[in-house]
């Protein structure tokens, strides 16, 4: 038992429990260390000891919850009792990772594809708690935007990044797309491309195969690209009706179209958990590869965050 601190003693007596504070005792579930374990330095070599393996896999988590840079993640530390709490570190006996530290756990997790064996170690937990029905999937994509300024050493924008159109609006940045489970609105598959890349192309990596039912929106419906092609077999529901400029559609198209999206509703959640509950708004990295990595882990957290009311049920 650590002795704890006059800051430690102050924060556990106050009267009221913050969202942080709240936030981060629900997420306080899964830590899955043995993935890392093998590519991360052990005591006993040269050089300052490494801190623990499972507080730096927390000040990563942290990272992605609250959008938060290296050095940012180091000064957050310092300032809030609550992520110190979450992060096991005691002020007052142990030394607080600095920005380098973080910097090179991050990139360790990138170097080995941790980020992807994180997000399958995740899927493979909730699936063992029957979270995953796999009767149907659900498919969608979002844009993610990234800095279109030229104000850099090559005059250019990032080079791996396009731009592309949707309702007369230029968008420029990559894609998301992801592959939900029609029940549960967990996510089974994710891949990243540039944004031009059409929704379609990408259906066969969303798939995991035993579903019976396919749905999407009105890019999986075209006769060229229409999800019948590469999955024989498969019932696919796509929004049928599309509103034309200047009419209106009859009620019973609508009624139609209503039925068809309150059940696509689900796959809408988890990019509404990675941009508006963490913020993740924009890339924060030059390169398709690195942004994918960072999206592996932030849906990763994000699965976890649409089931932690089960998985808090599960465990009393």
């Amino acid at each position: 038992m650590k002795q704890l601190s006059f800051t430690t003693a102050e924060h556990d007596l106050k009267k009221k429990q913050t969202r942080r504070e709240k936030f981060l005792s629900e997420m306080d579930l899964v830590t899955p260390c043995q993935l890392i374990e093998p590519f991360y330095p052990k005591a006993g070599r040269p050089g300052r000891p490494p801190i623990g393996l499972e507080k730096m896999l927390r000040i990563y988590f942290l990272q992605q919850w609250y959008s938060l840079s290296d050095p940012a993640a180091e000064e957050a530390l310092y300032d809030m009792e609550s992520m110190r709490q979450f992060v096991w570190i005691v002020l007052h006996e142990e030394p607080i990772p600095d920005e380098t530290t973080i910097l090179k756990f991050r990139r360790l997790l990138e170097e080995h594809h941790l980020t992807e064996a994180l997000f399958a170690e995740v899927r493979c937990f909730l699936d063992e708690k029957g979270l995953f029905l796999k009767q149907g999937t659900i498919v969608d994509a979002t844009m993610i935007a990234a800095p279109p300024s030229t104000k850099n050493k090559k005059r250019k924008r990032d080079a791996e990044m396009s731009q592309t159109r949707k309702a007369n609006q230029w968008y420029f940045g990559m894609k998301s797309h992801i592959g939900v489970d029609a029940d549960s609105g967990l996510i089974h598959s994710i891949e990243a491309t540039t944004a031009k890349t059409h929704d379609s192309k990408v259906i066969d990596q969303l798939l995991h195969g035993d579903e019976k039912d396919v749905h999407g929106d009105k890019a999986y419906a075209s006769n060229e690209r229409h999800l019948l092609n590469s999955t024989p077999g498969k019932r696919i529901w796509c929004m049928p009706f599309k509103k034309q400029r200047g009419q209106d559609l009859p009620e019973w198209q609508r009624e139609i179209n209503r039925g068809l999206s309150s059940l696509r509703a689900k796959v809408e959640h988890p990019f509404r958990v990675i941009k508006c509950q963490f913020g993740y708004r924009k890339v924060r990295y030059k390169g398709l590869e690195k942004n994918a990595r960072q999206q592996q882990t932030l849906f990763a957290l994000a699965n976890l965050y649409l089931a932690r009311r089960q998985l808090l049920a599960m465990a009393g």
